[in-house]
């Protein structure tokens, strides 16, 4: 009876061993090494707290560079090299200042960050009489009679009942980058922007914004207001409709300067003119030390190839880390990346991007054909283990679209999205507030994907003869 027992236990042992399927044990030795050997939030920290903020053009960035590129050097993989990229510099300068004035003397301070881009006040700041709107489409109905000689301000909040942020920030983020542009054609003297934040508290947040065509000499100065000061001032128009608001600003934009793109490759060993991308940006902006956005995209990225070493994984394709620089004022690292590959005739059929936080993963959004949208989907009992539930279609990440062609695919990590714009461009987008072990199964979640589309392509359209 015992010999019997031990017989039926070894012949189960055995077949649950067999009935493992190969990609199974591959996925599973993947996120061992993460959660065990993981090297993504080491990465971190030192980018965060030796290096902080990142703005493009500036010193942080150029000391970003060197780092990952002596970190990618150092993890023996065939090929890191740097690719030149002019890029924008803006300084934000000596800190902002901003105040309501109810009444003469009677003043009450607001935290206030200039808009990236944003050009600087007069010496001595603005004050003037203040209209509240609730986006831009309210400026027309307005008028230049009730604007001129006023400072526009846009308190569109996020919408709370949407359970995706990035929808909710996707619906007001137009007041940010094009509200300044738009107040200008009324005669605005300034623009204040309630910070895309879902919470209240006294952090505003910063963030691109454009002049559009709009001459040097008839731009006006664009800040953020944190969502607390957002309140209070439109509680007190309420009271007092003949409130001042004053602020103060000392930003200015230089020349363009050189930059890098940061890359590194493992060749793959059956397909290599076949390349699959995976990256992050590593330009932030200088508030916080950008630790979410996106220094985790960077180092989860930069995982990927280390952690298919470590699982013992040889690709058949060329795998690529691309470290974009310039994604949060101008796009240009994506924009010269996708540039350079073309000139050279290369053959991208998969990119992945990291630019959501380093929150707990979810799953994956896809912009790609039906026939590799089906592929995805028979991959979800892969993930299921690991709580990855999400496939869904959609946008992939900013600087992987410039590549987009109808024959690739392309894929943003989605995280869990409830908490990311409590940071997003602001000072407290810091090492602190990201988990060592959802960074980690970010990172995995990530290879294991790049893994499946390694060893099965990407479902190639039929070409239409004639």
């Amino acid at each position: 009876m015992r010999f019997t027992k031990f017989a039926l236990l070894i012949l189960l042992t055995t077949w649950y061993g067999f009935s493992q399927t190969n990609d199974e044990k591959q996925i599973k030795a993947i996120y061992d090494a993460a959660l065990t050997k993981g090297k993504a939030y080491d990465w971190l920290n030192y980018l965060s707290n030796q290096i902080g903020g990142r703005l493009s053009g500036s010193v942080q960035a150029q000391k970003a560079v060197e780092y990952t590129k002596s970190q990618m050097d150092s993890l023996g993989i065939d090929r890191v090299w740097l690719q030149p990229v002019m890029v924008p510099k803006w300084v934000r300068g000596t800190p902002e200042f901003a105040y309501l004035e109810t009444a003469p003397g009677i003043t009450s301070d607001v935290p206030i960050c200039a808009l990236g881009g944003s050009v600087a006040t007069p010496l001595n700041g603005i004050k003037a009489n203040i209209i509240e709107v609730s986006g831009i489409e309210q400026l027309e109905a307005l008028g230049k009679e009730k604007i001129t000689g006023k400072i526009v301000f846009y308190n569109k909040p996020m919408d709370p009942t949407l359970i995706s942020t990035f929808q909710s920030y996707s619906g007001c983020v137009d007041q940010r980058y094009a509200g300044a542009a738009e107040a200008s054609k009324f005669g605005a003297v300034g623009v204040i922007v309630r910070s895309m934040n879902l919470r209240l508290d006294d952090l505003p947040h910063t963030g691109a914004m454009s002049y559009g065509e709009i001459a040097l000499s008839e731009r006006i100065p664009a800040a953020a207001i944190s969502t607390n000061g957002a309140e209070l001032l439109s509680t007190t128009l309420k009271l007092s409709p003949n409130t001042k608001f004053y602020f103060k600003q000392n930003c200015k934009l230089f020349d363009d300067v050189e930059s890098f793109n940061v890359i590194g490759e493992i060749r793959g060993s059956k397909y290599p003119n076949e390349i699959m991308i995976v990256g992050g940006h590593l330009d932030s902006w200088d508030l916080g030390d950008g630790s979410h956005d996106d220094g985790a995209g960077c180092v989860q990225s930069m995982d990927v190839l280390r952690l298919l070493k470590e699982s013992g994984y040889r690709p058949q394709r060329t795998i690529r880390v691309v470290l974009f620089m310039n994604e949060e004022n101008g796009l240009r690292g994506g924009t010269k990346y996708a540039e350079v590959a073309k000139s050279k005739n290369e053959d991208h059929v998969f990119a992945l991007e990291s630019d959501a936080g380093g929150f707990t993963p979810r799953g994956f959004s896809f912009d790609c054909s039906d026939a590799n949208f089906e592929q995805v989907q028979n991959w979800k009992k892969l993930f299921e283990p690991y709580l990855i539930h999400m496939f869904v279609r959609g946008g992939s990440g900013a600087d992987i679209g410039p590549l987009k062609n109808d024959g690739m695919v392309l894929a943003g990590l989605r995280p869990d999205s409830q908490r990311y714009f409590d940071h997003h461009h602001a000072e407290n987008d810091t090492f602190e507030h990201v988990n060592k072990r959802e960074l980690e199964l970010g990172a995995a979640t990530m290879t294991s994907l790049i893994y499946l589309f390694d060893k099965y392509g990407i479902v190639k359209s039929p070409k239409i003869k004639g």
